[in-house]
């Protein structure tokens, strides 16, 4: 039960830190509290991959795991062409993530644990030694030199004593319950703009539980399922009793848009295929790294020749339910460098963090917590674990082992 790297939280960011830390030699577990890996992509009904692609010539500028992700859906006929929204993401299914998720981890060599719930982490001094985790089994403990967070509430940070704070500046972004609605008619036309001024309409009426008039709205590839990100709810992620009252109500928003819908024309069919399960939460915690992205850095990026891992998704806010979400837009050349300082903690050198546990400010933090993103700066951390694992470990010798692995940084 000893590990060279133990990587914690299965979703993107995860995925990318195990295959990446095994493919650097490192002997890695990934654990995972669901049923299977795929984070908010297979568990939270967030079925785009957002931060691949620059938002203008749609070039794709995030590689290594998050390309052969794409790719295995691909193979598949899963994941749609990148597609212009605000911005420009994929649409894909979620059944076949998790198949090419297993695949990934599988060819590693990742030891993969699911239904394992970290419980708490030792410390030693200012390095975390231990993680211990709950099954049905009972509790087990596993040691490692070297960690990953990429929980999205920066659990393992908070258990380990590690600095984190919540939110930015006393805030932290609304979440979103993905619906998934099938019975649409094929050649159904079901656009943001409809679905507005129908929301709209039910809302003068008197309809009740209905928050956000807009989101994302797109089809999905090999069912043809509307997926919608309309059901808006505020809650602290970290609180059971506050996520379980967001979750109860956002479920009977569900039920409203659905009425809505199904004013539609081609949509008088429309059914819930599922709604979450979980709600999906844009931000908690964050991890207190060696350095603070900023958001002049998104909007003005300078030379990447540094980062170990690329944003491209804009700063997307979300202030409150049922408030229209904020764009910022990306300077050229489209995407931003992230440095490795962002994605290691301040005050443990033996722990490091990818996805939204990240440390970016406001406008930062809302760019950083795309899953395309999460990708990159998961590929990286897992990588950085590694190196660390075996010794120092600097930006130089990061990029060049992410070079080795396909990332594909800008020079």
């Amino acid at each position: 039960m000893n590990y060279d790297v133990i990587v914690a939280g299965g979703g993107s960011a995860g995925i990318a830190a195990a295959v990446g830390a095994r493919r650097a030699g490192a002997r890695t577990l990934l654990i995972e509290r669901g049923p299977c890996l795929g984070g908010a992509a297979t568990l939270r009904n967030v079925v785009t991959y957002c931060g691949l692609f620059t938002r203008e010539d749609r070039e794709q500028v995030v590689f290594g795991v998050a390309g052969e992700v794409l790719d295995g859906l691909r193979e598949l006929g899963a994941v749609s062409e990148p597609t212009r929204f605000t911005a420009v993401a994929v649409v894909f299914d979620p059944e076949v993530v998790k198949r090419v998720a297993d695949d990934l981890c599988d060819a590693a060599g990742v030891d993969v644990l699911l239904h394992s719930h970290l419980l708490s982490a030792s410390r030693v001094d200012d390095r975390v030694r231990t993680v211990r985790v709950a099954d049905h089994a009972g509790v087990h403990e596993y040691s490692a030199e070297v960690f990953v967070d990429a929980t999205g509430e920066a659990d393992l940070a908070q258990h380990a004593g590690a600095e984190v704070r919540y939110g930015n500046d006393g805030w932290v972004q609304n979440g979103t319950l993905g619906v998934r609605f099938g019975g649409i008619a094929a050649n159904a036309e079901v656009s943001r703009e409809a679905v507005r001024e129908a929301v709209r309409a039910a809302k003068a009426r008197g309809v009740p539980g209905l928050t956000a008039e807009s989101g994302l709205i797109a089809r999905m590839p090999v069912s043809g399922d509307l997926i919608t990100y309309l059901a808006d709810e505020g809650y602290d992620a970290r609180d059971a009793v506050d996520t379980s009252r967001a979750e109860r109500s956002a479920r009977r928003q569900a039920a409203a848009y659905l009425r809505v819908i199904r004013t539609l024309p081609g949509c008088a069919d429309a059914y819930i295929v599922s709604t979450g399960p979980e709600l999906g939460t844009r931000e908690s915690r964050h991890l207190v790294g060696r350095v603070q992205l900023t958001e002049k850095d998104v909007l003005s990026p300078a030379p990447a020749d540094d980062a170990v891992a690329i944003g491209a998704w804009p700063i997307e806010y979300h202030p409150g339910v049922g408030v229209p979400s904020e764009w910022r837009f990306i300077g050229e050349p489209g995407y931003y460098g992230i440095p490795l300082g962002v994605l290691w903690s301040r005050n443990t050198p033996n722990l490091f963090c990818a996805g939204r546990t990240v440390d970016g400010d406001r406008g930062a933090g809302a760019s950083l917590r795309a899953m395309g993103t999460a990708f990159a700066t998961g590929h990286a951390a897992g990588v950085a674990a590694a190196l660390s694992a075996r010794g120092a470990v600097s930006t130089a010798a990061v990029r060049e082992e992410l070079q080795r692995q396909g990332a594909r940084l800008p020079d």
